[in-house]
């Protein structure tokens, strides 16, 4: 009897509670109706192009055919994975993966921070604004102009071979190297997002109170002390969340790029994880082994975004979560 009074009264307390809480979730839908309208339409992207498609993940363990549909296909295991790990492209795979993604990470990743520095420390604006502009522009280009650009700079009878010529060197098709393709992919990567990435750098910038620098020079510090006593410390924060989301696609280095400028001449340095996927999904219509492969690659990259967030919040009190 105790105990069926004792459950009474929490059943009521908790149905109380429930009623309240959705009285509050209403009145406040109803106060901010219009940031929720303005939000719905991102959610439901997300939803339905994001979250939705994951149950075809399951098609990595399956046989899948067309004509049976997901779940009429026949379970294979874990075999689709045993095959790509026991394949002759996985070691060449993994590692043009990782060397592309190391060397944006080095040499990418910092170029919008550097480029934002030295914007903030220009003093006239117009000419400050005009970099920025500059800077911009090529983040509008489309990625199928640009890649043609290097092709066409890239031919024998190109610009760069014109300036190679010029210095006493010889001809050749630069786009047919394998030794240069990661050279000219970083490169025109760099100035193709540097200054779009100037972006949130410079808001960061903004936020730092002027007052810091005004005591560090009557202190008598210089611009370089400034910079790295204040300037730095006041951003780190975005840096270190920026870095943190950069690592979360360490594995997803840009496919459609990549996609353009490859050759089979190039793919022993230019073939990656998402390129491979293409083919296999794509053009020979193997989708269970291509999702499978996929599937491996955003593991990867869950793995180690929960790593960085983890150590970035160990070492510095800075995380996503």
């Amino acid at each position: 009897m105790i105990r069926t009074a004792v459950n009474v009264v929490e059943n009521k307390n908790f149905k109380e509670r429930a009623g309240s809480f959705r009285k509050k979730v209403y009145k406040d839908f109803i106060r901010n109706r219009m940031l929720y309208m303005i939000v719905a339409p991102v959610v439901l992207f997300y939803i339905l192009f994001s979250y939705v498609p994951m149950y075809g993940a399951i098609i990595a363990f399956k046989d899948f055919r067309p004509a049976l549909g997901i779940w009429n296909s026949p379970w294979v295991g874990f075999d689709h994975f045993i095959r790509f790990f026991n394949g002759p492209f996985v070691f060449r795979l993994i590692r043009n993966t990782f060397v592309l993604n190391i060397q944006m990470l080095v040499f990418g990743f910092p170029a919008p921070i550097i480029l934002a520095l030295l914007m903030n420390e220009m003093r006239n604006k117009f000419f400050k604004r005009s970099v920025q502009t500059i800077t911009y522009m090529p983040h509008f280009i489309s990625v199928i102009v640009v890649v043609g650009i290097i092709m066409d700079f890239s031919l024998s009878t190109g610009a760069i071979n014109d300036i190679v010529v010029f210095f006493g060197g010889s001809r050749r098709n630069l786009m047919s190297d394998p030794n240069l393709f990661r050279p000219m992919y970083v490169i025109s990567e760099i100035w193709q997002s540097a200054g779009w990435g100037t972006i949130v750098y410079l808001a960061a910038l903004a936020g730092i109170d002027e007052q810091l620098y005004e005591a560090a020079m009557i202190d008598g510090a210089g611009r370089f002390r400034r910079l790295i006593n204040i300037t730095l410390p006041g951003i780190l924060p975005t840096i270190v969340i920026l870095f943190i989301l950069r690592m979360g696609s360490m594995m997803s280095i840009g496919f459609e790029k990549i996609l353009l400028m490859y050759s089979p001449a190039t793919y022993e340095t230019a073939d990656v994880i998402s390129t491979y996927v293409y083919r296999m999904g794509i053009l020979q219509t193997n989708f269970s082994f291509a999702t499978a492969v996929g599937l491996f690659n955003s593991v990867i990259n869950f793995t180690l975004i929960i790593v960085a967030n983890a150590i970035s919040r160990r070492v510095n009190e800075t995380s996503l979560w």
